[in-house]
């Protein structure tokens, strides 16, 4: 069971615990979910977004959607989805579709959808799609300290 090096060498450089999870291989975050025993909205799944020239990954929960309009409503500038070739350049470590929710670990801005915050356990993908990553909710919020966050899924 490994992680990506990039996230591993992040959370190692921050004195973040965490432990890892092995789980059936699958092809979405609700399915990594089902396969793991872990509730939706404790999984949390990165999507990479393009503000003009520059990347963002929102962070939400798996059972939750996206909305790019809510999204670029709380960051006052229009999104879109960033295609999987932009997010292949980005995660070079990472397999396709298997995007940790530390975007800071390569360099990328972050939010984080509020609903997430109030959960006492996170998982995420490590970088595979049969590693996720665990910790508490007080070692997300250690991780995660100084991103945005706001309300930008639904239900």
């Amino acid at each position: 069971m490994t992680i990506a090096p990039t996230l591993e060498q992040y959370l190692t450089q921050r004195g973040i615990a965490y432990d890892l999870v092995r789980h059936a291989p699958t092809l979405s975050s609700m399915r990594t979910a089902q396969a793991s025993h872990v509730p939706g909205r404790r999984l949390a799944k990165a999507v990479l977004v393009r503000k003009d020239a520059h990347y963002l990954l929102a962070v939400l929960a798996a059972s939750r959607h996206l909305e790019l309009d809510a999204l670029s409503a709380r960051l006052n500038h229009a999104v879109e989805l960033a295609s999987e070739q932009e997010i292949g350049s980005l995660f070079g470590d990472c397999s396709r579709g298997a995007v940790p929710a530390l975007g800071t670990a390569y360099g990328l801005d972050v939010i984080v959808d509020d609903n997430l915050m109030a959960e006492p356990e996170i998982y995420f993908e490590g970088g595979d799609h049969a590693t996720l990553v665990h910790m508490t909710g007080a070692q997300f919020t250690q991780a995660t300290a100084g991103m945005m966050h706001g309300q930008f899924s639904r239900a």
